[in-house]
């Protein structure tokens, strides 16, 4: 558990440098391009390396020291962040800049995820992964919370470059964190002895295992489809918000709903989820779709401020109890060829989404909901017209499809049965 704390608090100090820069950049590219489409494309090429790379990232996460993965990435992701910091100084950057440099980082981003979930796995008791969970979110939270305020106030003193310069000095701190700790090799399974081959084999060989369970299937499915209906309209919110709100009070809706997320993950940190973990999940994205549907009814910054707060509140939940049970159904050894391929599918639809929400929220929701618009006459008279308005419309209909899906997927007995159906693997 030590080691873990030493991990976890540089991860924590890291992830607040991160969210500086990605609430900088966001902010920057909205406002140069005065595009949702550009925005939306700046989260999609974030998430388009990981559908190719994972697999195979995957693979050799578990074949290499986890401890050293750890500290290349992090070497990686810095050394990308000075590119951009060195285009501002030459007044050189450019929105295509920004979009390589983001790609290049969420590659690095691949091979960091499934090697941290996975070190987590042999340094933490079973009976505590979900507490680990909980303040793995709870670092999510911190930054969430910290970043905004902070970007927006270091925004208007050190500028653009000031903010990645904050962000490259984080990341030092999480290398020197990484170089004072140990990290186990977990023991080799039979699974794991079962994957051994080529590279192309142990890419693959993480599909073969969860295909192999329907159990763990039917959860992935199920995070795939919600994970698409977050992601059309996860790219809109901010645009929304702006409609209707200054960049002071986007900064502090966002810390609100860190708030939200560090109250769910203090909650996860100290109780350790519910006896059946499924009904956690469940319950989350019960949560998470009225949020949604309540979000889009007023352009009201404490009803949105409000709605963020119990959709972020409700992520640790979901997040947690889901980590618990791979981790607990999953053999530490393949756990990085295994936690890639899930992440890979689970994110599947959402590059698909966010290519999806930016036209469609410029080019046919928003002209509907203009004052002339053709729901103006009635969806109007119930949730406004005007700027933004077509974006709420947006995220009603992703709350209802949320809530229709967490219905079919409580109402599936693989799905449901998936904690008694697996037993946990013995470490």
């Amino acid at each position: 558990m030590r080691t873990f704390f030493i991990i976890w608090s540089g991860q924590l100090v890291s992830l607040v440098g991160s969210e500086l820069t990605n609430f900088a950049l966001s902010v920057w590219v909205y406002q140069s391009s005065k595009s949702v489409t550009h925005f939306a494309l700046l989260i999609l090429v974030a998430h388009l390396p990981g559908i190719v790379v994972s697999p195979f990232a995957g693979a050799l996460v578990d074949r290499w020291d986890r401890r050293w993965t750890l500290l290349l990435c992090d070497c990686g992701a810095a050394i990308s962040l000075l590119a951009i910091a060195l285009l501002l100084t030459f007044g050189r950057l450019e929105l295509w800049n920004i979009y390589l440099v983001v790609a290049s980082i969420a590659t690095f981003n691949c091979f960091q995820w499934p090697a941290y979930t996975a070190s987590v796995t042999v340094l933490v008791p079973k009976e505590s992964l979900v507490r680990a969970s909980g303040m793995t979110q709870m670092s999510t939270a911190l930054s969430q919370l910290i970043a905004p305020i902070a970007a927006g106030a270091l925004l208007g003193v050190i500028h653009l470059k000031g903010v990645i310069l904050v962000d490259f000095s984080t990341f030092l701190f999480a290398l020197f964190t990484l170089l004072v700790v140990r990290i186990p090799s977990a023991r080799i399974s039979e699974a794991g002895k079962e994957a051994k081959g080529s590279l192309l084999r142990e890419a693959f060989y993480g599909w073969t295992f969860i295909r192999n369970r329907p159990g763990l299937m039917a959860l992935l499915i199920f995070f795939a489809i919600t994970n698409f209906l977050m992601g059309s309209v996860i790219a809109v919110v901010m645009p929304m918000i702006l409609a209707f709100a200054s960049e002071a009070v986007l900064g502090v809706l966002m810390s609100v709903g860190g708030i939200g997320m560090l109250a769910g993950s203090v909650l996860m940190s100290a109780w350790n989820g519910p006896r059946r973990l499924i009904w956690g999940i469940l319950g989350a994205q019960v949560v998470s779709g009225l949020s949604l549907v309540a979000s889009g009814l007023e352009a009201s910054p404490i009803l949105v401020g409000a709605c963020i707060f119990c959709f972020l509140f409700a992520n640790p939940i979901l997040i947690s109890c889901s980590q618990a049970i791979w981790q607990r159904k999953v053999p530490a050894d393949i756990q990085g060829k295994v936690f890639a391929v899930r992440w890979m599918i689970a994110s599947s639809c959402l590059p698909l989404a966010l290519i999806l929400s930016g036209p469609l929220a410029d080019h046919v929701f928003e002209p509907l909901m203009a004052a002339d618009g053709f729901l103006a006459a009635n969806v109007g008279e119930v949730i406004g017209v005007g700027a933004g308005r077509g974006i709420a419309l947006m995220l009603i209909l992703a709350g209802v499809l949320t809530l229709l899906a967490t219905i079919v997927g409580a109402s599936y007995g693989r799905l449901r049965d998936v904690e008694l159906e697996l037993p946990d693997v013995n470490e």
